[in-house]
């Protein structure tokens, strides 16, 4: 929708792809890219073009004003320009996503380390918030889509251990969800978690999220707390998987584990 919103734009006011970029203050390759859908805007990118064209953050994102007759219809309704991030919507829906690039304009991967999962809740949509994440780059996970990292905790999992960081490709459009997909569930009830989604949107607007490990039950998540999802594409841990322990070996031991030590506790 953007890029054909963009491409829409730029002819509408009769400026070249450099021109763009002049006014946007980005490089005329980004203008170019981002018609063609090979990356994203940033936010601030993304509200720049909306004060350009005269339109909302909201009618950017979610109206397709190539279609004839449309954009000028839209524009005379439309209430000045809205800066603040939109909250999240329904699965299907658009969402403006915060994110930082490199001094060449490629997208980072922002890393959300344990002690900012709380802070991630309320900063997800916020630029300054994301801007002082750490981040890095893995350039075998190409450019198509983008990605950011959630060090998990638990064993919930396993033999995925408690720690590892675990990097995710944004999820816009959560009806394509695959049952049984591995991926980060960023919702205001649940925090941030690392299960298998198993699709429900359609039938009852839900998500079931199911663990690895047998001994945790699955349980739902209504899609209205659900404010990211990002779809597990790699992993890094410093924890090296046991060889020839089959998982439900795994789990039985770490059940033993916990109940030795509430034993212990209890003497």
């Amino acid at each position: 929708m953007i890029n054909t919103n963009l491409k829409y734009w730029r002819r509408e006011l009769s400026l070249t792809q450099a021109q763009m970029a002049e006014k946007l203050g980005i490089k005329r390759s980004l203008v170019g890219a981002y018609e063609e859908g090979r990356a994203e805007p940033k936010l601030t990118t993304l509200v720049n073009m909306a004060r350009l064209f005269g339109i909302t953050l909201d009618a950017l994102v979610t109206t397709d004003f190539s279609k004839k007759g449309k954009a000028k219809t839209a524009i005379r309704h439309l209430e000045p320009v809205n800066t603040t991030p939109e909250p999240p919507r329904p699965a299907g829906n658009l969402r403006v996503l915060a994110l930082t690039v490199d001094k060449e304009q490629n997208e980072n991967i922002e890393l959300v380390p344990l002690k900012a999962s709380a802070g991630y809740l309320n900063g997800y949509a916020d630029p300054e918030f994301i801007e002082e994440l750490p981040k890095f780059r893995l350039p075998m996970l190409g450019t198509g889509g983008t990605y950011r990292a959630f060090e998990i905790s638990g064993d919930s999992m396993l033999p995925i251990a408690s720690g590892t960081v675990i990097v995710g490709r944004y999820v816009d459009d959560w009806l394509t969800l695959k049952d049984g997909t591995p991926c980060i569930v960023v919702s205001a009830k649940e925090g941030i978690v690392f299960k298998r989604v198993y699709n429900r949107l359609k039938n009852a607007a839900t998500l079931s999220l199911h663990s690895d490990n047998p001994v945790y039950s699955p349980y739902e998540i209504d899609v209205q707390d659900v404010v990211e999802i990002w779809e597990a594409k790699a992993y890094i841990s410093s924890t090296f998987p046991i060889a020839d322990l089959s998982l439900n070996r795994l789990a039985s031991i770490v059940l033993d584990l916990q109940q030795q030590m509430t034993t212990l506790k209890k003497a």
